[in-house]
């Protein structure tokens, strides 16, 4: 199975038994509040707000929001560090399913994330995910890492690989595609990027990364189009159908995130994996949309 776009995945979601439940780590913010009560109206989520009851009781009246959430599903705690702790408690209790950053820096959220006690880490490495409804692709294309792992090693593109591929098998794909991307297919052993590419394809054949298929050095015009690639002879099962793109480091991830929402007008969501449940992180600058839509995939993944 595969998502050709965004609305096929909120459908999906819309069918599960029950609304899971979203803690908001520091949820006084009026955009984060908006995706999150957006995503209730639909059926996709039960906010749980973490905070300043005050603060938050004020922008939900401003939003006209204030009696559709009740009182129980707001935590007053005005201590921006502490409200990250609590949200991550909820979430190591089974009071809520996943989590969601709110007006908070990132790295604050995440240091009580990783607490080796009290956290939700729980393999060696967490990545960001992010997806992308791109006009002129059949399908959901995910690159992989523009968020987090700025510099990867060999084992660190393996466990990118092994965190997104999970994610993905939660929200329901069968055998996600994989291409490692380089500038060219053919392996030029001067090229760390390419050897490691071909590295991560071997892994894959002898079943060290399961579950999908994984195929490089490939060059993203190969990796997207079959025309492309047969014009190259690029003969690969990934060739013109790619679900995943490994990309060599952080800034190629990102500036390819931003080029593809930016220049190529594609909607774009996206979460940390690799912890005990998905965690919701966009930017300061991302849109109610961006935010709603990652609310939306985070509840997939979720199970």
């Amino acid at each position: 199975m595969v998502y050709e776009n965004f609305e096929q995945m909120i459908e999906k979601v819309r069918t599960f038994s029950a609304a899971k439940r979203m803690a908001i780590a520091v949820a006084a913010d009026e955009a984060t509040l908006k995706a999150a009560l957006e995503a209730k109206q639909k059926g996709i989520v039960v906010p749980v707000l973490v905070g300043e009851k005050r603060r938050i009781l004020d922008i939900l009246a401003g939003m006209g929001e204030k009696e559709n959430v009740p009182d129980a599903d707001i935590h007053d705690e005005p201590d921006d560090v502490e409200a990250c702790k609590l949200a991550v408690q909820l979430v190591r209790t089974g009071n809520a399913d996943f989590l969601m950053k709110g007006k908070i820096d990132t790295h604050v959220l995440l240091k009580e994330v990783v607490d080796k006690e009290n956290g939700l880490k729980k393999g060696e490495l967490m990545s960001h995910l992010s997806m992308f409804d791109v006009p002129g692709y059949h399908k959901i294309l995910v690159p992989v890492d523009g968020g987090m792992v700025a510099y990867p090693t060999l084992e660190q593109k393996k466990s990118i690989i092994e965190n997104t591929v999970g994610a993905l098998l939660d929200m329901g794909y069968t055998c996600p595609k994989v291409g490692v991307l380089a500038c060219a297919e053919k392996v030029n052993p001067k090229m760390p990027e390419m050897v490691e590419a071909d590295a991560l394809k071997q892994m894959n054949r002898r079943g060290e990364i399961r579950n999908c298929i994984v195929d490089g050095p490939v060059s993203y015009d190969c990796a997207i189009s079959k025309e492309a690639a047969a014009i190259k002879g690029y003969e690969s099962e990934i060739a013109g159908d790619v679900d995943v793109l490994l990309v060599p480091n952080i800034h190629a991830g990102n500036i390819m995130g931003k080029m593809l929402a930016y220049t190529c007008g594609a909607r774009m969501a996206g979460f940390v994996v690799g912890g005990r449940c998905p965690i919701v992180l966009t930017s300061r600058g991302a849109s109610s949309e961006e935010k709603f839509l990652s609310i939306a995939v985070s509840a997939a993944a979720s199970g």
